[in-house]
């Protein structure tokens, strides 16, 4: 092997090695625990970014460390490989968007590869592959039979010069991103799944996951939004029926000033005459950056106290959530009092702080006299100027308020969620067909199960403009009814993407592509019973919402499919941070890309995952920094070096561990840190994978390592245990080099088949000194330390002293002398 350190040629050794040997497929001895260990998986855009690197290397040392400790792994990857990009590609390069597919995920595979992670390739998943998405379709038709998937009208985005639908991403400031044209609303019948049946049971099983991140969990619990309230009747001026309001707040019913009714309430139409208006509300709807409202012309009457108020139309209401219809207390709800201030509203305050205080008062231009507040008051209190509940605590008030409306039939208590349906329907070529027929005859009509998969046909073009390019293919759209056998048509919409996510997880337990999913489940020995729920999944934060909220979803519909027990699908996650350049994430539009190629090239695939580990703990961001990627480079080089200079030393010294008590001192110090050392990097694995304090270790270690002088036959076996020992906790960090250098020391590859070291529990602690504590010169105490310690933590500890304290008491101390082994003298004044 050269002497000088050559990334390139020592990973593509090893990783062809590697390769040939198997090491990586998935294990399947009975003896051993199984561990199942998931990254989420990309998108293939064609090139892999530093978050990839990142996020891919923190799953691979938790693969391989679990490996090394006997662990039979299941370490997939696959590909999220619908979506709008391939879409848009087909239309700017003119090629098709399975072709762009294909050749981005060969590319992407390599670049995985020449990282030299520990995928099991046999286990690979391409989710725009029809035996993959027919899976999809099979769990649409078996919600469908359940009721869990519905067909109904909703707005979506549409841009009137295209004639077509847009995603949220492709609407730029209320602008279409290819035309420039004002994007509007439009109403369209759409695809749901019925996910708020769930909604009561996946905010509680919110608190069983304690291997989740606290922030994660609260974000989901906060996304599903559970609202504890009350529905009240508030009658319109002119208008025959109650306009129906929702809110969680009866304590604040007599603050109400206005209501707010959503765009697309019903009586948003009737009340409104002018369109155009109305259509500009309906634009920025949604947008809470920005409060937009129309006032009506109309106004209600609060039934609690008689008051009259107007009525407006707000962006911010969301129709589906509760009855679409909200009152606004500007007094106690921020957003309500920013829109009244916009609006000149008035503000009325009915809840104070228990210590009683009210707020100063002001007279406008008009001679009304109203409360000065600078913000509202959204805590609860005491309420005043609320009637018969005046000087009631809120949490009791809102109880007795309830009563009230109940017994006088103006409203009901009632239970809401935020979480609305999942909205599946996408007017778009490159995802997963509906399996929908519609025949004039028998209405809609699902494929029957022995007509999966419906294939996307390849006959179609792409314009990005008007409707979908499935309504152009004659192999597709046209079809016959599988019921009365008359002429029929195929849906044209395909499935959210997120719906190929969402179960994926469950797909990698069943190698092989074509298969019998139900029946695979329905095994007593299935393989998903013995992998799910994954052990550990990683992944960004970004996805901490709706990606983990619709596995949830997906997990507990095929848990009451009968073909799983589980309900949650993953047992612990780590949302690693970001990566950060010049003070901002890494993107091409800030011109603050890394490129992992060109990094893998000059320092080598070895050098990029140490870095990456190294510079941050997983869950926290990581600075980008080009000496922190040099120091980890000369850090492999120095141990390479090491080896390769002393490479017949230690291949000629004895081979296994030492008795400590038989060594001298300075090869006993040795032995005693790598126990230490083996300690230290098993315990930071364990413990939420701080995998930048062990990495420290080791570098601790190796400046060790370095000044030992192995001269006598017990130093050289010293020496050679410790080399061992750095190249065994290095592997599944830097797992090119570590291999490499344990073929030079003498041993068998692969290192990886050696097992993860244990620990000495008596040869890793320290040797203890008794030292002599002077005042002045004087004898006043003797403490006991560990040998080695530093003489700031000396000095520290001798000056913490009790009887120290008494003696020096509130003297100046002028300077504290420490005489390694033997004394400290503390000099007063």
């Amino acid at each position: 092997m050269e002497e000088k350190y050559n990334p390139r040629q020592v990973e593509l050794q090893w990783q062809k090695f590697w390769a040939e040997r198997g090491l990586h497929k998935t294990g399947r001895n009975p003896a051993n625990k199984d561990f199942y260990c998931l990254e989420m998986f990309p998108y293939p855009s064609g090139e892999i970014h530093m978050g990839h690197v990142r996020n891919y290397s923190i799953g691979d040392v938790i693969a391989r460390y679990k490996r090394m400790r006997g662990y039979n792994v299941l370490h997939p990857m696959g590909w999220d490989a619908f979506g709008l990009p391939a879409e848009n590609a087909a239309i700017k390069h003119n090629v098709h968007p399975s072709e762009w597919t294909c050749k981005n995920i060969e590319t992407m595979k390599k670049q995985l590869d020449r990282l030299g992670l520990s995928y099991d390739w046999n286990r690979e998943v391409t989710t725009c592959a029809p035996e993959y998405y027919r899976w999809n379709q099979w769990f649409f038709l078996k919600m469908f039979e359940r009721g869990l998937a519905y067909r109904k009208f909703s707005f979506v985005n549409w841009c009137p010069s295209c004639a077509t639908v847009l995603a949220n991403e492709q609407v730029i400031d209320e602008k279409c991103w290819r035309c420039d044209d004002t994007v509007t609303q439009k109403k369209l019948e759409q695809w749901f799944f019925r996910i708020t049946n769930y909604a009561e049971e996946l905010l509680l099983a919110c608190d069983e996951l304690s291997g989740w991140p606290e922030r994660v969990v609260l974000m989901q619990k906060n996304w599903i939004g559970k609202g504890e309230g009350v529905e009240v009747d508030f009658p319109v001026e002119g208008i025959d029926e109650p306009l129906r309001i929702f809110t969680t707040r009866p304590d604040t019913l007599f603050g109400v000033t206005f209501l707010c009714l959503a765009p697309q309430h019903p009586l948003s139409e009737r009340l409104i005459s002018d369109k155009e208006k109305l259509d500009a509300v309906k634009a920025k709807y949604g947008k809470e950056d920005e409060k937009v409202g129309l006032f009506t012309g109309s106004y209600a009457k609060n039934p609690l106290n008689g008051d009259r108020v107007p009525l407006y139309i707000a962006n911010f209401v969301l129709m589906e959530y509760g009855t679409g219809a909200i009152m606004s207390v500007p007094a106690h709800d921020q957003r309500d009092f920013d829109f009244a201030k916009t609006c000149n509203l008035p503000v009325k305050v009915v809840i104070i702080p228990a210590t009683g205080t009210t707020p100063p008062l002001v007279t406008k231009g008009s001679g009304e006299v109203c409360p000065n507040l600078g913000e509202a008051y959204e805590d609860e209190g005491i309420l005043i100027d609320s009637g018969q509940f005046t000087g009631m605590k809120s949490d009791t008030a809102k109880k007795k308020i309830i009563r009230f409306i109940e017994e006088t039939g103006i409203g009901k208590a009632v239970v809401n969620f935020k979480l609305r349906d999942w909205g599946i329907s996408r007017q778009r070529y490159w995802g997963t067909p509906i399996p929908v027929i519609y025949c004039d005859t028998c209405g809609m009509v699902p494929v029957p199960e022995k007509d999966l998969p419906v294939i996307l046909p390849e006959d179609v073009s792409f314009s990005g403009k008007g409707d979908s390019p499935l309504l152009s293919s004659e192999r597709f759209f046209p079809v016959e009814c599988p019921t009365c056998r008359g002429k029929a048509r195929r849906e044209t919409d395909t499935m959210d993407t997120f719906v190929d996510s969402s179960w994926y997880f469950f797909r990698y337990c069943f190698p092989g592509g074509e298969r019998d999913l139900p029946s695979d489940f329905r095994k007593p020995d299935s393989e998903s019973r013995r992998w799910m729920p994954v052990d550990q999944y990683i992944g960004g934060v970004e996805h901490a919402v709706l990606h983990l909220l619709y596995s949830r979803f997906f997990t507990r519909v095929i848990r009451d499919l009968g073909l799983i027990t589980i309900s949650e699908p993953f047992q612990n996650l780590l949302t690693q941070g970001m990566v950060i350049k010049d003070g901002a994430k890494m993107s091409k539009s800030k011109g603050n890309v890394v490129d992992p190629n060109y990094l893998i090239e000059k320092y080598g695939a070895d050098t990029s995952r140490l870095f990456s580990l190294f510079a941050a703990p997983p869950e926290k961001d990581l600075d980008w920094s080009d000496k922190g990627v040099e120091g980890a480079y000369r850090f492999l080089n120095k141990l390479w070096g090491i080896v390769q200079r002393n490479r017949s030393e230690i291949r000629n010294a004895e081979s296994g561990t030492c008795s400590i008590t038989n060594l001298q001192p300075t090869a006993a110090g040795l032995y005693r840190k790598t126990h230490q050392t083996i300690k230290k990097v098993t315990m930071d694995i364990e413990r939420e994978y701080h995998f930048n304090t062990a990495i420290a270790a080791l570098m601790e270690l190796v400046n060790e390592i370095t000044s030992f002088a192995h001269e006598s036959e017990e130093d050289r076996a010293v020496f050679r245990f410790a080399i061992e020992h750095v190249l065994l906790l290095l592997s599944p960090f830097s797992p090119h080099i570590a291999e490499a250098l344990w073929e030079e020391t003498g041993n068998q590859p692969s290192i990886f088949e050696k097992g993860w070291p244990e620990w000495d529990e008596d040869a890793a602690k320290e040797e203890t000194i008794e030292l002599v504590v002077q005042v002045n010169g004087k004898l006043r105490s003797k403490i006991m330390m560990a040998t080695g310690t530093p003489d700031d933590e000396i000095k520290r500890l001798a000056l913490e002293e009790p009887k120290i304290q008494e003696i020096t008491g509130d003297k100046q101390i002028k300077k504290v002398i420490v005489v390694r082994g033997k004394l400290v003298n503390i000099v007063t004044d």
